[in-house]
Parts: structure tokens; C-alpha cells; sequence
């Protein structure tokens, strides 16, 4: 994963970071068109995202330290 923190918009409903919306990553904003996948490992919310230019993106979202970052598939 990218260590750097990244700016991500999100739906939050029930609770925070219910769903990333789209991220600012690599100097452009990349909005979400599917989440194909989203699951939980200790401490983080991790999510695979298809951008509306089709490249695979995971979100992962840290709770404890309220930060996001990004890997490229």
C-alpha cells in the first residue's frame, strides 16, 4: 500500500465510511463506479473499488488513526 495519506469522499450513513465515494490519488480525483468487494481485517475497512475509467483501485480506511490509503491492482 501507499503509506501517504489520501483524501477520499465518502458515503456515511449508519456509520462513518460506509462506502468510498471517489479519492484523490496520483494529482487527479477518481470517482467509484462499483465496489466489487469490501471486507475488514484488524483495525482497517478494505475496499476494491472499479473506477469509472476502469482501473482497480483498494481503499483502505484505518480507524484508529482516521486515514485512507491506496493500492493500484
Amino acid at each position: 500500500m501507499d503509506d501517504r495519506p489520501v483524501n477520499v469522499t465518502c458515503y456515511s450513513g449508519h456509520k462513518y465510511a460506509e462506502r468510498p465515494l471517489s479519492f484523490l490519488w496520483g494529482d487527479r480525483e477518481h470517482q467509484v463506479k462499483v465496489i466489487e468487494k469490501e471486507w475488514q481485517s484488524p483495525g482497517a475497512r478494505l475496499f476494491q473499488v472499479r473506477t469509472v475509467e476502469g482501473r482497480v483501485f483498494i481503499l483502505s480506511y484505518n480507524e484508529k488513526y482516521d486515514e485512507w490509503a491506496v493500492l493500484e491492482r
